[in-house]
C-alpha cells in the first residue's frame, strides 16, 4: 500500500504522480484497466457538468468540476505514456507552441483591436498551418462528435466565410417554411427515410435562423426545454400529479393555458 504524503496544499505535479501511483501494478485495478476509448466518455460528461457549474454560477463547484476536467486529461496523459505515445509534456508542448502561432497580433507583428479581429487571425493562421484553402476543408475539419446542433452552426458558420449565405434573416425563415413545407410533403408520402431526410433538413434550417438572429442554438434549444420542464411541472402540480386520469384533450387544454398564462 503507498503512502502518499498528507500536504495543506496539493499542485498539479502531485496530481500527476497521484495519476502514476494509480496506473501502476499495485494501484487501483479500475484506473489501471482504462484505456482512451473505455473513458472517452467520461470526458464529454465531465465537460458538461463544468458548464453547468458555470450556468449556476457556482464557482465552488466550478472549481471542483475543472478539476474532474483536469483529471480527465492527465489520465488520458498517463494512459499515452504507458504507451509510449506521447507524454504530458509532449501535450504541454503542442498547446504553447498553439497559442503562440495563432495570436500573431499579440507574439508577432500583426494587429488586432478587437476580438473579432483576434478571431480573424487565428482562423487565418490555423488555415495556413494546416494547408487549408476557403470552402468544404474547414468544414471537414469540424469533428463529427459535436453536438449536432454545434457542428451545423459552426459549418454554416465556415460556408459564410467561403461566401455562401443568405443575404438576411428574413430569407432564412423563408427557408425554413419551404422545408416545413417538404417535410409535410415527406409525412403524407409515408416514407421514414425521406421523412428523416426533411427533418434533418428543418433543422439544419433552424439553426440558419439561429445564426442569423446571432443566437447559439444548443443554448437557445436548452432554454426551450428548461421551459418545457418548468410548464410541464406546472401542469403536473395543477392536476395533484394525477395526470394519467385524464384524456388527451383535457391535458392539451390545461397545457395551453399554462403556456400562454
Amino acid at each position: 500500500m503507498y503512502q502518499y504524503p498528507p500536504k495543506e496544499r496539493y499542485t498539479t505535479d502531485d496530481l500527476r504522480a497521484i495519476i502514476r501511483i494509480l496506473r501502476t501494478p499495485n494501484g487501483c485495478p479500475w484506473d489501471r484497466e482504462q484505456t482512451h476509448e473505455s473513458i472517452r466518455k467520461n470526458l464529454i460528461e465531465e465537460c458538461y457538468e463544468a458548464l453547468e457549474a458555470i450556468n449556476r454560477a457556482d464557482n465552488t463547484l466550478l472549481a471542483e468540476e475543472l478539476g474532474d476536467v483536469l483529471l480527465q486529461v492527465y489520465l488520458h496523459a498517463q494512459i499515452a505514456e504507458d504507451e509510449a505515445a506521447f507524454t504530458f509534456e509532449d501535450v504541454a508542448d503542442g498547446i504553447c507552441k498553439k497559442l503562440i502561432l495563432r495570436h500573431p497580433h499579440v507574439f508577432g507583428d500583426m494587429s488586432a483591436a478587437t476580438g473579432d479581429e483576434a478571431l480573424a487571425n487565428w482562423d487565418a493562421v490555423k488555415r495556413k498551418s494546416k494547408g487549408q484553402a476557403p470552402g468544404s476543408a474547414p468544414m471537414l475539419d469540424i469533428p463529427r462528435e459535436f453536438p449536432a446542433l454545434m457542428r451545423a452552426q459552426k459549418v454554416q458558420t465556415k460556408a459564410r466565410m467561403a461566401g455562401m449565405d443568405f443575404p438576411d434573416l428574413s430569407a432564412c425563415i423563408a427557408e425554413l417554411r419551404e422545408e416545413m413545407d417538404e417535410l409535410r410533403q415527406a409525412v403524407q408520402s409515408n416514407n421514414p427515410s425521406a421523412v428523416a431526410e426533411k427533418l434533418g433538413d428543418l433543422l439544419f434550417s433552424a439553426v440558419n435562423v439561429a445564426r442569423f438572429a446571432e443566437l447559439d442554438a444548443e443554448e437557445t434549444l436548452t432554454a426551450a426545454t428548461e421551459k418545457f420542464i418548468n410548464q410541464f411541472i406546472k401542469l403536473e402540480q395543477s392536476l395533484d400529479n394525477l395526470m394519467m386520469q385524464h384524456s388527451q384533450n383535457e391535458l392539451n387544454t390545461l397545457w395551453k393555458k399554462i403556456k400562454y398564462a
